[in-house]
């Protein structure tokens, strides 16, 4: 099954209100899915892959940058960003289509403070030309997880 389809099923089984949208033009990074939605870069919520003790993906504001110092403090371990190979095997996802939610596996999923922004943001919805509109909270209370500060200088 494609990407879109698991995020699609996964949203209709849970009944999230977010509508996905495939474009004709890549939305890969936070400054390409910005341009082609005409929105800012803060409300693209771009998921991140690290490895560590087990893989985890850091989803937070398209316009902040991870602090691998801050990842480490918070969890305790060596921490560095997965390659595009462990990306794919880590949450069945490529690189640029990593949604929020649903992941492959025991990969754990957190969001930063720097979502708070926003009631919603635009996520990738399971392929690089694939996004979606989803509320913040629909987020956090999906990956079941406390928000956590790693953007670098907040």
């Amino acid at each position: 099954m494609r990407g879109i389809e698991r995020v699609s099923q996964f949203l209709d089984s849970n009944r999230i209100d977010a509508k996905i949208v495939q474009l004709n033009d890549s939305t890969r990074t936070s400054r390409l899915a910005a341009e082609v939605l005409a929105c800012s870069i803060a409300e693209i919520a771009k998921a991140l892959v690290f490895i560590g003790a087990r893989p985890m993906v850091v989803v937070m504001s398209g316009d902040k940058r991870v602090s691998i110092a801050k990842l480490k403090r918070l969890f305790g371990a060596e921490m560095r960003m997965a390659s595009a190979q462990e990306v794919k095997s880590s949450t069945d996802y490529v690189i640029g289509g990593v949604p929020p939610f649903p992941h492959a596996g025991e990969v754990k999923v957190y969001a930063d403070i720097s979502l708070r922004r926003f009631s919603r943001v635009w996520a990738a919805a399971g392929e690089p030309n694939a996004v979606m509109n989803v509320a913040v909270e629909d987020i956090l209370k999906t990956i079941g997880t406390e928000m956590i500060d790693v953007a670098e200088n907040s």
